[in-house]
């Protein structure tokens, strides 16, 4: 047994020390981060240092055009976890607190479709953030909802690297494959004695406690580098700095799950993907469905095809491709059943182990997303068509602001907008403060022409075949996965084919 204590929570664990050769059966490990961007070298940033991660890298097909299908924490998850879009999973918002948002009770999620077959041993370590329990449960679990600090679950490194040790060792005396989630908490922001990203949890620091498998990697605000959507003033600056350091623990506890694999002899038959669950936590990008939005990390480690490891692909990907892919790498088929709408539930994406093979030579070329809220308070509802071109954007709710997440309200980045703005000083941000809240019912970006997106094209008569077409495939999409905002803000759907008008002028 060993006992692990930090800032006053005490665990017990009974960790099986026991290490063995090899085992052979196929397993799954997926790791999700909290709201990580394109900050690793992995994506060409050469300031943030992650040396596990290029280490992954290298052992991964490196998707560079990998998008969240919700730019939204317990949404996003969702998706991870079901293959379906937030609106027709029905996990709208946040799952915690006040927001309590939950996904339909006859939802077949990946966890659950796996229980249900008697052939897999689940598992989830960290954050998991969705509900409820009967529609995402996991056989072994140590997360938020279990009791325990968040903190600890998701970002005591040495707490998770016991537990999945833990798991792996009951998982060599099983004969089942394994399907094993990691959801770190870091680097979400935090806040508070904490630090802005939670930066000094753990790091030794008075009152802090310590996270022995963590040394922390310290950051200057000069050393940072400034992504085109964050103003390169010296709280921004500062910000990032902060966030660079909690990507240090979050990178050394990857390293550390990679290790546990190695020991415990899953290392050769264990597919491993990789990917954050949303944009991030800056203004423009969490909770936007703008590119800064969407894009994020994804790799797939596929240890029974190697030859291209180490390799870039340019297909384009979403998190509603994890299902199918793991569920392809079990030899298992979706469930046939229906929830609600005209049409069967069924999966709109594809299994992405092809790729780790070949990279495809057509195809791959569109992904949708979908939001609704982040917070209760958060109403606005958005889809979006994402070719390799352009991004068609239809704000549902355009007549009102966009509002704001209350961790990116009380961050130093945006208050620094919010208080130029007031003082009517220079931003050095991209956008004005009006721009950003205030947004067309239509928008259309030309992303290699205009890859910070601040031309809109939809009112462009020299683009009009181009709008017609992505509103169709748009249309299209939403039909398949039965959006029941799909008449919004024109009509009321009242079933069928058709569209009551509400005749409101939209």
């Amino acid at each position: 047994c060993t006992i692990y204590m930090m800032g006053g929570w005490y665990f017990l664990i009974l960790v099986l020390f026991t290490i063995t050769e090899a085992v052979n059966r196929n397993n799954v490990l997926v790791m999700v981060t909290d709201d990580e961007g394109l900050e690793s070298p992995v994506y060409g940033n050469k300031k943030c240092l992650t040396p596990h991660l290029e280490d992954l890298a290298r052992r991964s097909i490196v998707f560079e055009n990998a998008y969240t299908s919700v730019s939204s924490c317990s949404p996003s998850r969702s998706v991870i976890m079901s293959g379906l879009p937030q609106h027709q999973n029905g996990m709208y918002g946040l799952e915690h607190s006040f927001h309590h948002f939950r996904s339909f009770d006859g939802l077949m999620s990946l966890p659950r479709i796996l229980n249900k077959t008697g052939n897999y041993w689940t598992g989830i370590v960290g954050k998991k953030h969705v509900a409820p329990e009967s529609v995402y449960p996991y056989a072994y679990s140590f997360t938020e909802q279990d009791g325990y600090s968040a903190n600890q679950v998701g970002r005591n490194i040495t707490l998770m690297k016991e537990l999945v040790r833990n798991f792996l060792a009951k998982a060599q005396k099983i004969e089942n494959p394994f399907f094993l989630y990691v959801g770190f908490h870091d680097p979400h922001r935090c806040g508070g004695k904490l630090g802005g990203f939670c930066e000094k949890f753990g790091d030794g620091s008075p009152g802090m406690g310590v996270i022995p498998d963590w040394k922390p990697v310290d950051y200057t605000p000069e050393s940072v580098e400034v992504p085109y959507f964050i103003q390169d003033t010296m709280a921004a600056r500062k910000d990032i700095a902060a966030q660079y350091r909690t990507i240090s623990r979050l990178d050394q506890g990857v390293g550390l799950m990679l290790q546990a694999l190695k020991d415990y002899g899953f290392d050769d038959n264990t597919l491993i993907i990789y990917v954050s669950d949303n944009g991030s936590p800056f203004p423009n990008a969490k909770t936007n469905l703008y590119e800064s939005g969407m894009i994020e990390p994804m790799m797939v480690s596929n240890p029974l095809e190697k030859s291209r490891w180490g390799e870039k692909s340019k297909a384009l990907v979403s998190t509603t491709n994890i299902v199918p892919t793991v569920l392809d790498w079990f030899g298992e088929k979706y469930p046939e059943y229906h929830m609600f709408g005209p049409h069967q539930t069924t999966l709109q994406s594809a299994s992405m182990l092809p790729i780790t093979v070949k990279e495809p030579e057509d195809g791959w070329d569109t992904v949708y997303a979908s939001h609704d809220f982040h917070e209760a308070t958060m109403y606005y509802p958005m889809r979006v068509v994402r070719t390799k071109q352009y991004r068609l954007i239809k704000n549902l709710n355009y007549l009102m602001p966009y509002p704001m997440a209350t961790d990116l309200y009380s961050a130093p980045t945006f208050l620094d907008i919010l208080n130029n703005t007031m003082n009517n000083q220079p931003t050095h941000w991209f956008k004005t403060l009006n721009q950003y809240y205030y947004r067309d019912q239509w928008e259309l970006y030309d992303i290699e022409n205009d890859p910070h997106e601040l031309k809109n094209l939809a009112t462009d008569s020299k683009y009009s075949n181009i709008l017609n077409e992505l509103q169709d495939k748009l249309h299209k999409w939403r039909d398949a996965t039965d959006d029941p905002w799909i008449c919004w803000p024109q009509g009321v759907y009242l079933g069928g084919e058709v569209c009551h008008p509400l005749d409101n002028g939209t």
